[in-house]
């Protein structure tokens, strides 16, 4: 088998091994995938002896990344082939792949991880980035069915949490014999660079690092320990501890949904929060396919404020049937007060917004005090206490567990809702504490907040407002969804 001179060992190594079933755990951006997809062509382009490449991945732009590849390599290898674009394999269902097709008539299709889509195929099967799939079981349920009559299966991923069926299988070849007969291959980033990953990037973006300078910079753009060990040391985390775990999070994670986040925010942000549903769509910030309210928006919102050290968050969620998807994300650092009020009116005049908890602990408690006599009862000062806070925090679970979130793929929201941890305490009372690299865990409450918003029925009672009118106030009924 011919392979570039340009491979570094551990792609050729990859690339050459002939076995039925291959199984690596790798670091992210090591050149894998871009190999394996050199791979792919070779399997399908081949004269006599070619077989279809059912390769399943994380999202359409990974399959399109991974189609790219593979022009590129069929171009190298000077064997023609023509781009079909997407190509529907499912009239039924409506799955669909992007296929490369070779001049033997076998092809390469690139699928966004549907399982059901491989039911019934055959040739070669690649999964990759495994361990980000929804459905790993089902998926690799289905796929060796597809090698039946020849083919390979290739598992391809970096860690996502210490209990997913990928972590499972390395675990079997590593403690329990590798009853399965997997061939294991694994790479890290320190390993990757040793075997001259800093040289090649240098030759290819004609930069200078050396190995400790790359290896540096990448650890300093990681915002937890956590993503470090994962997603470049090949060490999978400890769900153990976890509050909310990986599983939960991904599976309310919309790959479509961009956040309008701003840690600075200007007019041009509430300009575009000012907009239609239908018009946020044509921005780009919701994909016209995501479900909109067909009457009048639903809006709820939760604060958490500080002004020093701590980030102060306002989040913004849009309630369609029992879901609720994240809108905007307001993040302020050592902002003034007033700063922090500017805001505040902005997002609590909304047309819409049916409910806002403001922390009211500490610093908190003026501006709740001034924003529930500007807006009643579409505001609730929140005390924290230990109790409410756990409640809080249960709530927000259960939102992910139900899958009755929507929220963007984040790494910084992602860091906090890992960050927070249930202790308990030497008088066996239980507390919620997180850090996260540049806050503890503020995105993680103002979500709570949000979603506390939305979840607790209130009751209506009179009060007088300063300006002598009659005004309501809600008073707290827990565990009821507000009508609406």
């Amino acid at each position: 088998m011919k392979i570039p001179a340009h491979f570094l060992p551990y792609q050729s190594h990859w690339v050459l091994d002939r076995s039925r079933f291959k199984l690596i755990e790798k670091s992210r951006q090591i050149g894998l995938t871009y190999a394996d997809a050199y791979h792919s062509v070779l399997c399908a382009g081949h004269r006599t002896e070619g077989l279809d490449v059912w390769v399943s991945t994380r999202d359409e732009f990974q399959a399109k990344l991974y189609l790219d590849d593979c022009k590129h390599w069929a171009r190298f290898l000077h064997i023609a082939a023509k781009d079909l674009g997407e190509v529907i394999l499912d009239a039924k269902t409506r799955a669909s792949a992007l296929a490369l097709q070779f001049a033997n008539g076998k092809r390469i299709y690139a699928l966004s991880s549907n399982p059901n889509a491989l039911a019934g195929k055959r040739g070669h099967v690649k999964l990759d980035e495994f361990a980000l799939h929804q459905d790993q079981r089902l998926l690799y349920y289905v796929a060796p069915g597809v090698i039946q009559w020849g083919g390979t299966l290739s598992i391809i991923s970096t860690h996502r949490g210490a209990h997913t069926l990928f972590n499972q299988l390395i675990q079997d070849v590593k403690f329990r014999g590798n009853p399965k007969g997997w061939s294991f291959h694994s790479v890290n980033i320190q390993q990757a660079v040793e075997a001259g990953l800093v040289e090649r990037i240098n030759q290819t973006t004609k930069a200078r690092e050396t190995r400790e300078q790359f290896l540096a910079r990448i650890r300093s753009q990681c915002i937890s320990d956590e993503q470090w060990d994962q997603e470049y040391c090949c060490m999978p985390a400890d769900e153990s501890s976890a509050f909310i775990s990986y599983e939960m999070i991904e599976a309310c994670e919309d790959h479509c949904l961009t956040v309008l986040t701003h840690e600075c925010p200007n007019e041009d942000l509430y300009r575009a929060l000012s907009l239609t549903i239908s018009d946020l769509s044509s921005h780009g910030s919701l994909n016209p396919d995501l479900p909109v309210h067909s009457t009048r928006p639903v809006f709820y919102l939760g604060v958490d404020v500080a002004r020093k050290h701590d980030l102060c968050v306002m989040d913004l969620g849009e309630k369609i049937g029992d879901v609720i998807w994240d809108r905007v994300r307001i993040e302020l650092r050592n902002a003034p007060f007033q700063e922090i009020k500017y805001h505040l009116n902005r997002l609590l005049s909304r047309p819409g917004l049916q409910r806002a908890c403001l922390d009211a602990s500490g610093l908190g408690m003026q501006l709740a005090e001034e924003a529930r006599k500007e807006y009643g009862w579409r505001v609730e000062p929140i005390t924290f206490t230990q109790p409410l806070k756990e409640e809080m925090a249960y709530k927000l679970r259960h939102a992910f567990e139900d899958r009755k979130l929507r929220i963007p793929i984040d790494d910084n929201l992602r860091s906090d809702l890992r960050g927070i941890k249930k202790e308990v305490t030497s008088s066996g009372n239980i507390r919620f504490a997180g850090e996260a690299p540049d806050s503890h865990c503020d995105r993680f409450w103002a979500k709570a907040l949000r979603q506390h918003a939305a979840t607790s029925q209130q009751t209506w009672c009179p009060i007088i407002a300063p300006s002598g009118r009659r005004a309501e106030v809600l008073a707290d009924r827990r565990d009821r969804s507000l009508p609406g």
